[in-house]
């Protein structure tokens, strides 16, 4: 536990070198002209799928919003709390964004539990976030498949979102879908020419 904690400190004493310190730091200058990322990423709260890691970002190249199992619900414009989809109009409309990353990924916790279909009473949030995800598809064997899935109806209810549709049908957008194998620490993404899942590297590279 102890160095665990040791080392992050450690490492925010490395990003302070390396970001923070001298009067052209990067935090200087994003403090002083703001943020205008490109890319926003929603991604799942696992702690081995971090995206600026994964993707080697610095600071400001990316608007993250991280959820348990990385779902877009559907557009619902109630007086309930909605926090992916505030911040998936942050994004949108207001920092303009030219590119939604969806990124999903294997061994998925969330998952896992939508899978098995575990005991509702054992937690008190998590069974009905997962829930927006539709498993009616018996063909499924795997939670990584069921991933995939899920990856497929949060693209659809992206487009649920009135603005968010009207970026994509205006080619103000890009919406990809990504998968990333924790073992292989590879990223995969949908391919609508090949009706399944490429490797990144391939596709960018062709």
């Amino acid at each position: 536990m102890e160095n665990s904690f040791k080392k992050i400190v450690e490492g925010y004493q490395q990003f302070r070198k390396k970001y923070a310190v001298g009067d052209n730091s990067v935090m200087q200058y994003l403090s002083h002209y703001g943020q205008q990322p490109q890319v926003m990423v929603v991604a799942c709260c696992d702690a081995r799928v971090d995206p600026a890691l994964i993707m080697q970002c610095d600071p400001g190249d990316l608007f993250v919003v991280r959820n348990v199992a990385n779902i877009i619900p559907p557009y619902e414009k109630d007086e309930a709390h909605h926090g992916t989809s505030a911040a998936l109009e942050f994004g949108i409309c207001f920092l303009k964004v030219k590119h939604l990353v969806l990124l999903g990924h294997s061994q998925c916790g969330g998952i896992q539990m939508l899978f098995n279909h575990h005991d509702t009473h054992h937690n008190d949030f998590i069974t009905n976030w997962v829930s927006v995800i539709k498993t009616e598809d018996t063909h499924l064997h795997n939670a990584d498949e069921y991933a995939k899935l899920a990856l497929n109806q949060s693209l659809q209810n992206c487009l649920t979102f009135p603005w968010l549709k009207d970026k994509v049908l205006q080619n103000e957008l890009i919406v990809h879908q990504w998968f990333f194998d924790v073992q292989k620490g590879q990223i995969f993404t949908f391919s609508y020419n090949q009706n399944g899942y490429q490797p990144l590297e391939e596709v960018t590279l062709a």
